[in-house]
């Protein structure tokens, strides 16, 4: 039986509380997991690269796009259902437990920083390795690695911006929707939805981006060498920077836009539409019950 709102909201609070606690108590531990859960988003992006390499657009245009979704999917679950940390997620939960007096400005804004450098270590450290697999040396998968790269990161910051907004409505919305409910087969269902909308929409994560546009950069020389005899092929190259084909263009406002996301239309809506009467009254119900334990 799913929660009502207002214990729902109260559980993401908690676990907010709980997260927060962590980086608090056992810093390394926090980082940890963030390194975890930046790899296990790109786990997803390893398989939607396998398996998108090679399919022709002219097959059907989002075809691709829903392989690639369809593999992406689990990630979520993976991290949710280990107890991992995604900044983004956290993001939203964080939020939560500021508006509910857990947790104060400052620590929210620390608690994002932190699981975003984990989230940054675990993600270029996957896809670094990844990209010294042999299998991706193979022209197909260096071409397509190539061409997202070229995409995500030759689109103009307002694209970004507004498609990293998009990505995090979906994504956090169905991380948020993972504590409606105790059952496991709903808690799959309503996570894995989120990675398969924001991927196959082609919309920008910033986590998945930080491996995913790392790859072709990593593998620029193989890549160069592979098209030096194409005639039909003007080689366009990516770089690091904040410039167009940029890595760091396109997290940057990836970033933005994410935050934007899964705060303003996630964490934002799902504390308001709680009926704040209710609300207290559980918090109230909450301290009477654990009352005794204190003057025992």
């Amino acid at each position: 039986m799913p929660l009502n709102s207002e214990e729902h909201i109260l559980g993401v609070a908690d676990l907010c509380s709980k997260k927060w606690e962590m980086l608090r108590d056992r810093p390394l531990a926090f980082l940890l997991s963030a390194f975890a859960g930046g790899a296990f988003v790109c786990f997803g992006a390893m398989l939607a690269l396998a398996v998108s390499a090679g399919v022709p657009q002219n097959l059907a245009p989002g075809l691709a796009n829903l392989l690639m979704g369809l593999v992406f999917m689990f990630s979520l679950v993976i991290i949710m259902f280990s107890g991992m940390t995604l900044v983004t997620a956290d993001m939203a939960y964080g939020l939560v437990g500021v508006f509910q007096s857990r947790i104060s400005w400052g620590q929210f804004a620390l608690g994002v920083f932190a699981g975003y450098v984990g989230n940054f270590t675990g993600s270029m450290s996957f896809m670094w390795i990844m990209s010294k697999g042999g299998g991706y040396h193979a022209l197909p998968w260096l071409m397509r690695a190539h061409d997202i790269g070229l995409a995500k990161t030759g689109e103009t910051a307002m694209e970004i911006f507004v498609m990293g907004i998009i990505c995090t409505w979906t994504l956090q919305s169905a991380a948020i929707l993972f504590m409606k409910t105790n059952d496991d087969m709903s808690k799959i269902m309503l996570t894995a939805y989120g990675p398969l909308a924001f991927v196959a929409g082609m919309n920008e994560h910033c986590i998945a981006n930080i491996g995913f546009l790392a790859v072709p950069l990593f593998q620029q020389d193989l890549w160069i060498e592979a098209v030096s005899n194409m005639n039909e092929i003007t080689p366009v190259l990516m770089h690091w920077g904040f410039g167009k084909f940029g890595w760091a263009h396109n997290q940057l406002f990836t970033v933005m836009g994410n935050a934007i996301g899964g705060t303003l239309f996630v964490a934002v809506i799902f504390q308001l539409v709680v009926d704040p009467l209710k609300l207290k009254e559980l918090y109230r119900k909450r301290r009477m019950q654990t009352a005794p334990d204190k003057h025992t």
